[in-house]
């Protein structure tokens, strides 16, 4: 994402990044080359429009727009503590705006409400929701969808957000008010739980009938079975081109988060009342699973099964 918004973002424009994972960090710095905290306009790396900086804090007295990811709700209220505590210094006179904050992670409504309530009660700027769906392969493409949650009352708002978010992917949904793009994103992740398990459950299902699993994936993409964990991210090695389940379903979707993000919509299904009948069995599934497959992209569900590898 990262990578997409400086290759996007106007030349003069200098992207200011910070990642608690010191080892995605240095992989970022090995591949596009850039300048720490401390660098020069003069230095060479520098060139690049790229700056690590030392804490989200660090980034936000630089930037007019912050955009953060992040997995839990507990860490979005405590980056956000930090970030507006002590209040922030004002912009340079060169900006226009004042400062932007897109929240990206998946957490509760309830809690972004909570952090948009802390930004607009300080006069620090504005906050909108926008989770995204699309997963590692819709990140490095640029296909993300965004499901934006931001005041109706306020159409500028709405049309400033959107043309960043679309450096990053390839549409952007206005859900309508504060939190309504995690309660988009949480229905479409309970969804995406329990059919990473059906998928799996069929192929292999299929594949014990003595099916071709290439061919049985082209069927069931051909057909009313279709889905996101068919097509993209099959759980079967060699079906989905560049899928986890390729690369020993490393560098996807963590197992704990889908567990995480699904415990999400089961408690706002709860506080609202709405009937959700697979979403336990499925959570028990995700905490099997996390239990011998931690870190490893959700679809390892299918290892899990005991899924025949072609």
């Amino acid at each position: 994402m990262a990578k997409n918004l400086r290759a996007k973002i106007p030349a003069s424009d200098t992207l200011v990044i910070h990642d608690r994972n010191k080892e995605a960090t240095a992989n970022f710095i090995h591949e596009v080359g850039v300048a720490g905290d401390d660098s020069t306009s003069n230095s060479p790396m520098g060139l690049m429009g790229i700056e690590i900086a030392s804490s989200p804090r660090a980034v936000a007295e630089k930037a007019e727009v912050i955009v953060t990811v992040l997995p839990e709700p507990s860490h979005v209220k405590n980056v956000f503590h930090n970030i507006l505590n002590p209040p922030l210094p004002p912009l340079s006179s060169s900006s226009a705006s004042e400062r932007l904050f897109i929240e990206c992670s998946t957490i509760d409504p309830t809690s972004s409400r909570e952090v948009a309530n802390a930004v607009h009660c300080t006069a620090q700027g504005r906050f909108v929701d926008a989770p995204m769906s699309g997963g590692v392969v819709g990140a490095r493409a640029a296909t993300l969808t965004f499901m934006l949650g931001a005041s109706t009352r306020s159409g500028d708002l709405v049309k400033r957000v959107s043309p960043i978010l679309e450096f990053m992917g390839s549409k952007v949904l206005h859900l309508g008010g504060q939190g309504a793009g995690l309660s988009a994103k949480l229905a479409n992740n309970y969804l995406l739980a329990v059919s990473n398990i059906a998928t799996a459950e069929a192929m292999n299902l299929g594949m014990r009938w003595g099916l071709n699993p290439h061919i049985l994936g082209e069927m069931i993409n051909g057909s009313s079975g279709r889905c996101w964990s068919s097509e993209i991210n099959n759980p079967v090695p060699g079906i989905s081109p560049g899928a986890p389940a390729e690369n020993d379903y490393e560098g996807g979707f963590g197992v704990e988060l889908m567990k995480k993000d699904l415990r999400l919509a089961m408690e706002e299904a709860m506080r609202v009342g709405a009937k959700v009948e697979m979403g336990e069995r499925a959570g028990d599934v995700y905490e099997d699973v996390e239990a011998s497959e931690k870190g490893k992209d959700f679809s390892v569900v299918y290892r899990w099964l005991g899924g025949k590898t072609p």
